[in-house]
């Protein structure tokens, strides 16, 4: 089945633009367009799509109240259903970027962004695991996490973890995929995927991008510190674990 797509963005050649773009691969299928917040979620409850490509800056509703809405528990009467949000956005919106996250979008992709890059991001949301704009993911979410307050406390989020779990989600917070957490972990695919969704389980979150963003809001990772380099297989030492020193 391909994944369905509504598009909402308040600019008519934007959406066509879209449309066009998407309608090249035979895996995505766009079941609408929205000119608002307010009318995408009118047909988000009648076409059930599975992701919903959002603008944040609407007339009517904006792009982060909808999010809100569409993210929400009792959205429709289907419990069984949940739309994914994927923000389009252009660099230098940071503020409203990590708004949009917080309000449940499970990722952001950038409006210059290649076609390709678009439908994986589509493909990668619709499949749960989230998708931050490789050019600028650990600047933004970095920077605003920072800057903002932690939305719960850390004993409640990041306790709940076991060692590795906390070691991945560094990892994930680095950027990196699960092919290369299992290549540097030396674990295989269905065990890291295992790990990742009991992190975003156990850190009641929706999706991998909003465990991202509690990983930077509790200082699991540091802003401005690279990723260390991997220890040699066959150390005592395990690899990037949270209490690593890090160098700049």
């Amino acid at each position: 089945m391909p994944t369905t797509v509504l598009l909402a963005d308040d600019e008519r050649l934007i959406r066509s633009g879209l449309a066009m773009v998407l309608s090249v691969h035979p895996d995505i299928t766009v079941v609408g367009e929205a000119n608002d917040g307010a009318e995408a979620l009118l047909m988000c409850r009648e076409l059930t799509p599975d992701v919903v490509l959002m603008d944040l800056n609407m007339p009517v509703m904006g792009g982060i109240e909808a999010t809100r809405e569409i993210t929400s528990d009792n959205f429709t009467a289907d419990p069984d259903y949940t739309a994914k949000v994927l923000i389009v956005t252009g660099l230098g919106d940071d503020e409203n970027v990590f708004a949009a996250l917080r309000a449940g979008a499970s990722g952001f992709v950038l409006k210059d962004a290649a076609p390709a890059e678009l439908a994986s991001a589509i493909e990668c949301v619709a499949n749960g695991n989230g998708y931050l704009a490789p050019a600028v993911t650990r600047g933004v979410i970095a920077g605003i996490a920072t800057r903002s307050a932690p939305t719960r406390p850390v004993a409640g989020l990041l306790d709940r973890l076991t060692p590795r779990e906390r070691e991945i989600l560094t990892l994930m917070a680095y950027g990196l995929t699960n092919e290369d957490i299992a290549a540097r972990l030396h674990l295989a695919m269905g065990t890291v995927k295992t790990h990742v969704c009991r992190i975003i389980m156990r850190l009641e979150v929706h999706d991998r991008a909003q465990a991202v963003v509690v990983a930077y809001q509790n200082k699991l990772v540091t802003p401005g510190h690279e990723l260390p380099h991997p220890v040699p297989a066959g150390s005592s030492t395990s690899p990037a674990t949270p209490q690593s020193p890090r160098t700049k």
